[in-house]
Parts: C-alpha cells; sequence; structure tokens
C-alpha cells in the first residue's frame, strides 16, 4: 500500500488507548503517509460538553499516541476532502465506512473495508492482504439498481442522495450494488452523503454509478461483462417510502440542527453560510456544525466561520 487513514483514533476505552500507547512505546513508526480519523476530543471546546476529565485526558493522550508513530493529525472522517486525497488505482489501507466506500467507488483507489487496529498495522508494515477490493476481479457490480423516472430536478437536490443510499444500501447489503438511469452528475458532497448512507443501512464499500464513476463507463464495464444476479426498479414510492423510514418522529417540533456527519467541508460551510446571511436562528433551536480543524481554518479564513457564529451556530472540531 501507499497510503493509509486510521480509524483507532475515536477514544471508546481504555483498552484503545493502551494498544496506542503500546505500540508508540515499541518504537513503531508509520511507513506510508497515514492521515488520522476524527479524535475523541475537541481539544478546544471539550468543556461545553458533559465530557468527564478522565474522558478528556485519556482521549488526548490516544491522540497523541498516534501523531508520535509519525501520522498526519487531519482528524477527519472525509480524508478525501484534503490534499491527502488518493488516486485512482492506489492501493490503500483505509478505515471508516464513509471514506472506504468514497475512496473505492468515486476515486477508484483500492482498499477493503479495514477495522479499527488493524488499519494501523497495515500502516506500519506498508502492507495489507492481497485480497478483497484489493484485487480487480473483486470489483465486479453484482446487484443493478435502477433509477426509474426520478425527475432530473430532485436528482440534482442534496436531499436526493442520503435517501436514495439509505434504499441502496438496505438492497445491495454486501454486495456491489451498480446505479443506472441517473440523470444528473453528483458533486463530491452528494457521493459523500450517498456512501455514508449506503454504508450504514448496508455495508457497501463499493458501489458503482454507470457514467458517473471511473469504473463505470458503461453496464458492461461495471459488471465486468457479467450478469447481475439481482435488477431492482427505484422508483418514487421507493424513495418516499424510504425517506420515511428515516423519519423517527411525528412531532413538529424541532430542537437542533446538527450538520457535518459525515465531516463538514469548505463547499459546504459556503453554501450554508449563503443560505443563513441576513437570517438569525430560533433561540429555541441548536445548531451545531462538526469539521475538522483544516476545513474549520479555511471556512474562517473565507468568512464563514463568523457568519455563523453569527447566526447562532456552534461548533465541534476533530471529533463527531
Amino acid at each position: 500500500i501507499s497510503a493509509a487513514h486510521i480509524d483507532s483514533t475515536i477514544y471508546i476505552g481504555e483498552s484503545g488507548m493502551e494498544y496506542a500507547e503500546r505500540l508508540a512505546e515499541l518504537g513503531a513508526q508509520v511507513a506510508v503517509p497515514t492521515t488520522l480519523n476524527v479524535s475523541g476530543l475537541d481539544e478546544h471546546h471539550w468543556q461545553e460538553w458533559s465530557v468527564p476529565d478522565e474522558w478528556a485526558s485519556n482521549a488526548h493522550r490516544q491522540m497523541l499516541a498516534y501523531q508520535s508513530m509519525g501520522a498526519v493529525p487531519t482528524w477527519t472522517c472525509t480524508p478525501y476532502q484534503t490534499v491527502y486525497r488518493p488516486k485512482f488505482g492506489q492501493q490503500i489501507a483505509w478505515g471508516e465506512s464513509n471514506a472506504i466506500v468514497f475512496a473505492n467507488s468515486v476515486i477508484g483507489a483500492r482498499t477493503e473495508r479495514y477495522p479499527d487496529l488493524l488499519d494501523i498495522c497495515c500502516a506500519i508494515t506498508g502492507r495489507a492482504p492481497a485480497a478483497g477490493l484489493h484485487l480487480a476481479h473483486n470489483r465486479a457490480g453484482e446487484v443493478q439498481l435502477n433509477v426509474k423516472d426520478i425527475p432530473s430536478k430532485l436528482q440534482a437536490a442534496d436531499v436526493f442522495y442520503p435517501v436514495l443510499g439509505h434504499l441502496a444500501g438496505k438492497l445491495a447489503g454486501d454486495r456491489i450494488p451498480v446505479i443506472t438511469g441517473m440523470g444528473t452528475i453528483p458533486t463530491d458532497n452528494q457521493h459523500k452523503a450517498f456512501g455514508a448512507a449506503a454504508a450504514t443501512s448496508g455495508q457497501v464499500a463499493l458501489y458503482h454509478m454507470v457514467g458517473v464513476t471511473p469504473e463505470a463507463p458503461n453496464l458492461e464495464a461495471a459488471t465486468h461483462g457479467k450478469p447481475v444476479r439481482e435488477s431492482v426498479d427505484i422508483t418514487m414510492r421507493d424513495l418516499l417510502s424510504a425517506k420515511r423510514e428515516l423519519s423517527t418522529t411525528s412531532g413538529s417540533k424541532l430542537d437542533m440542527v446538527a450538520l457535518g456527519c459525515p465531516h463538514f467541508s469548505l463547499d459546504e460551510f459556503g453554501n450554508l453560510a449563503q443560505l443563513i446571511d441576513g437570517k438569525f436562528k430560533n433561540p429555541d433551536v441548536q445548531m451545531h456544525i462538526t469539521s475538522n480543524r483544516g476545513t474549520i481554518k479555511q471556512a474562517k479564513s473565507q468568512g464563514y466561520i463568523d457568519k455563523l457564529a453569527a447566526f447562532g451556530a456552534k461548533f465541534t472540531v476533530d471529533t463527531c
């Protein structure tokens, strides 16, 4: 492999911290450029939350252990939206479900779904098993999901992609879906929303979108010339049903707007700043935006952070 992304960075208990510290004590160093996923701590704002001191201390120790092994302190679940974005065909070992599916599908890099603790071992050795999605013959599409009679205006809307992804993940399970019938080219942020949802409702680590993603110029290329095991039409009725599944309340009172899971990008900050320009948040509604230190710094230089803070938003950095 020539790059890695470590998901083991988030503190969820002492064993994960001790594992990282033990590797560091043994003198481990990463052998390839290695980015770090979200941490368990917002170093600058954690006191605003009900975080116990011991938890904050241990989370910080875990952060320092990974940094001491030579990993880059990106602290983001969207490394593909940083300067460390991989290239087509590049062999990598990435943890974090939304990052894995984006790298495989949208970029055409190659990674398996690496779990916590194994990901850092790949980074230290510079190696990963020659198996699964690292190998071309395992990357063929297996189930066709045909977007049927969905208006192009809806396909261009941001709200379309998490709903379609939620449905695609449920239908595909652990198979590789091939999306056909798309009438628009999604943005990176729309791909991010689709992939994150598909990796959550299913176990999707790679999808092909015919005419859009790099390994799917046509259906034959996406399936490697093999017949798909199943073909399913996705209609407007299916999308409305999926949207209803994502709603867990019948009430109309809004308590909080939480944005940035996966992490908010610079483009998303810009779009949001434009939407709220000249407005103020309802005092009864909390608004939280989660991103990483690099993007926050860029957004601040563009004036987005000050504008959103004046609106009433709060920010959580480097964690989720």
